[in-house]
């Protein structure tokens, strides 16, 4: 059965491409591009001569037959202007067309904004959201901000230089002067920068330093007060997990996340109080 692969391709650096994902580039019969002037770039840079077609948010409707005819004859590879194609591109159009048609879809793990920015932001990566870019409209942004007042994981989005400033008054209106921002800039390039800091801050460095290039914003959490809950509280908040349903671990892991305790000290609490459970 004939295979669309999804193809990372780097986001600055020429180098950051994968074996394996040069190996599919050459195999493939055809390869379907966001644009096909940048991707003519790489691939004369790595001696690749698949016959390259465009596929993007412009024409989808109309290559998208044109794509599922070629799977009917050879593989197909899809890429994007950088990056992972079918994250904030219509790349996922095609990817569920492909599958409602029978055709196996096979992703190659690469390079990726997001991910690259938020393992150098230095905020927590347990957990994070990803929002696409950020929103056009002044009464949208507003909205949006606000539903972050009390979001404690980190959210990351992308943004155009010519709007940043905008962008982080915006920030510093709703959010504070306080919140905490990372700026990732021209990642895997030359020029590749990182700004952390206060939104105050961080709006004051790009004030000063008109900024340029590919953006990657990261607004960090709302920050909890790392306040130890007691053991009367612990026990309290246990007992109510497993009451609701919650597996004797499970309710375990939740309370220490919330409370500050260490899991087994949890645990054991209600090992103590298993009368209290059944």
């Amino acid at each position: 059965m004939r295979t669309l692969f999804i193809v990372p391709t780097p986001i600055g650096n020429l180098e950051d491409i994968t074996l394996r994902a040069l190996r599919v580039l050459k195999e493939v019969s055809l390869i379907a591009a966001e644009d096909t002037r940048t991707s003519r770039v790489l691939l004369k840079h790595y001696d690749i001569h698949t016959p390259l077609t465009s596929y993007h948010e412009h024409n989808k409707l109309d290559k998208l037959e044109t794509i599922i005819a070629a799977l009917d004859s050879g593989d197909v590879a899809l890429i994007s202007d950088a990056g992972t194609p079918g994250i904030s591109d219509p790349g996922y159009e095609l990817i569920q067309t492909v599958i409602a048609q029978g055709y196996n879809v096979v992703p190659l793990p690469g390079a990726n904004a997001v991910i690259t920015a938020f393992v150098a932001s230095g905020f927590p990566t347990d957990s994070f959201i990803y929002m696409g870019f950020f929103p056009r409209k002044a009464s949208a942004q507003v909205a949006f901000l606000n539903t972050l007042q009390t979001e404690t994981r980190p959210v990351i989005l992308y943004e155009s230089p010519n709007r940043l400033l905008d962008t982080l008054h915006r920030i510093v209106d709703v959010l504070g002067e306080a919140r905490a921002i990372c700026v990732g800039r021209e990642l895997t390039k030359i020029h590749e920068e990182f700004q952390r800091g206060s939104a105050a801050d961080v709006l004051a460095h790009y004030q000063a330093n008109p900024p340029r290039g590919e953006i990657t914003l990261i607004i960090g959490g709302v920050q909890v007060a790392n306040t130890i809950w007691d053991e009367a509280r612990v026990r309290s908040a246990l007992v109510a997990r497993i009451k609701a349903g919650e597996s004797h671990s499970s309710a375990a892991k939740a309370v220490a996340k919330e409370s500050g305790w260490n899991k087994r000290d949890v645990y054991q609490l209600k090992i103590q109080d298993k009368e209290n459970l059944e």
